[in-house]
């Protein structure tokens, strides 16, 4: 006899949560809106919603903007909007030759944003974790003084993160290994009470194109984010494919050439090898030193746009063997996935007008639909700071998913 197993019942605290994210959902989608209209579009009560806009703007998640005009006919309403002036969220990047923050309040405005170059190759964990919470600490001592309160900190970190322990498994082109980043950054910034996650940079690169970019108007897309190493966010139906174990997207170390370079991974011919930023660098006959993903002139990355622009031969040459590589990578994604765009972001974004073209070309070669369903190729919108903006994004997402999750955040630093 099989045993019926009754649904656990629902709490009417779960009920008012879910009511709470809904109410701000269409105050986002809406971007003003009338207690009247939020009451049309939810479906609730009157007064349910009036006592759930009142929690809002006692948590300063809304701000009334006085009387409006509502068409020609009826009293004026007064309407409601997100308040950009008070919760924000803050993004750290720790890649192999940066430390970035960025802070983005609400209205998903960037408010604060650092970048400081400095090769994290082979240094302590300890040392490096030192610094990033310094950098968070100047982000944080900036926009308090403006009367923004932080509501959580994201690190995006160049490696495979187990989500649920905030620990970074192996990082290869960092030298780390099992290192509790989220805890560790946790100690280093109290008595800060806002959460801190902890996630891979290409994932955070993903979503901050889809929240900040031109991922909205891309469908299903692969988001190749190119630095020293190479990642890949994969974005369905508007949300993070992580896979099975979370690990979903790295393919930098899908093998392009079996008799290639030995990887740090411990494989060999991984794309990054190839296809990666220092690769491209020494194929053009520059020095790959740290924070070449600035682009600015005098770095190496800025000399590599420079010779683009004069048509030097030997740069377009490194370009065109890196977009071979990536198609070769993409082509097979592409197959498996069946995606509508390929966004290419961090130093990708960079030298997009000679690698964009190529690398349709090899794709439209090797991907089987492209006849009929060409797969686009566009520039990320964000380039090589979609990682960090996407971090400080991934917490106002949360806020805006769970509007009371800031009452048990003081603020404090």
């Amino acid at each position: 006899m099989i045993e019926s197993v009754s649904p656990a019942p629902v709490r009417a605290d779960d009920v008012r949560r879910h009511n709470l994210a809904l109410v701000v959902q269409h105050v986002v989608e809406r971007g003003t809106v009338s207690r009247a209209e939020l009451a049309r579009l939810t479906q609730l009560t009157k007064g349910t919603v009036s006592a759930h806009v009142l929690e809002l703007l006692r948590l300063d998640l809304l701000v009334e903007l006085g009387a409006q005009a509502e068409g020609r006919v009826g009293r004026p309403h007064t309407a409601l909007a997100l308040n950009g002036e008070r919760h924000c969220g803050v993004g750290l990047e720790i890649n192999v030759d940066y430390l970035a923050v960025s802070v983005v309040d609400l209205l998903r405005r960037v408010r604060f944003h650092r970048v400081e170059a400095i090769d994290n190759r082979d240094v302590s964990p300890d040392i490096v974790l030192d610094r990033a919470a310094q950098l968070v600490r100047g982000a944080l001592d900036a926009v308090v003084a403006d009367g923004l309160a932080p509501a959580g900190v994201a690190a995006a970190v160049a490696g495979t993160i187990d989500q649920e322990q905030g620990l970074l498994l192996v990082a290869p082109n960092l030298g780390w290994r099992d290192v509790f980043v989220a805890a560790e950054l946790t100690s280093r910034l109290a008595p800060l009470s806002a959460p801190v996650l902890v996630d891979n940079e290409a994932n955070l690169a993903a979503l901050g194109e889809l929240w900040l970019g031109i991922g909205a108007e891309c469908g299903d897309y692969v988001h190749v984010f190119g630095e020293i190493g190479v990642g890949g966010g994969i974005v369905v139906d508007g949300s993070l494919f992580r896979g099975s174990h979370g690990f979903a997207g790295e393919i930098g170390h899908v093998v392009v050439d079996p008799n290639g370079e030995a990887c740090l991974c411990g494989g060999r011919g991984c794309l990054e090898r190839v296809a990666g930023q220092e690769a491209i660098l020494g194929a053009a006959g520059l020095p790959s030193t740290s924070a070449t993903h600035l682009g600015q002139a005098g770095s190496p990355l800025g000399e590599l746009i420079a010779l683009l622009e004069g048509d030097d031969p030997r740069a377009l040459a490194a370009v065109q063997r890196a977009a071979d590589a990536l198609g070769v990578a993409l082509a097979g994604v592409v197959n498996v996935l069946d995606p509508d765009t390929v966004v290419i972001g961090g130093v990708y974004a960079s030298i997009a007008p000679w690698l964009a073209a190529p690398l349709a070309d090899r794709l439209a070669s090797q991907v089987m639909a492209a006849r009929t369903r060409p797969v686009a190729v566009r520039q990320s919108a964000l380039g090589p700071d979609g990682a960090v903006r996407g971090a400080a994004a991934l917490v106002v997402d949360r806020v805006l998913a769970a509007p009371d999750s800031v009452a048990a955040v003081n603020g404090g630093v």
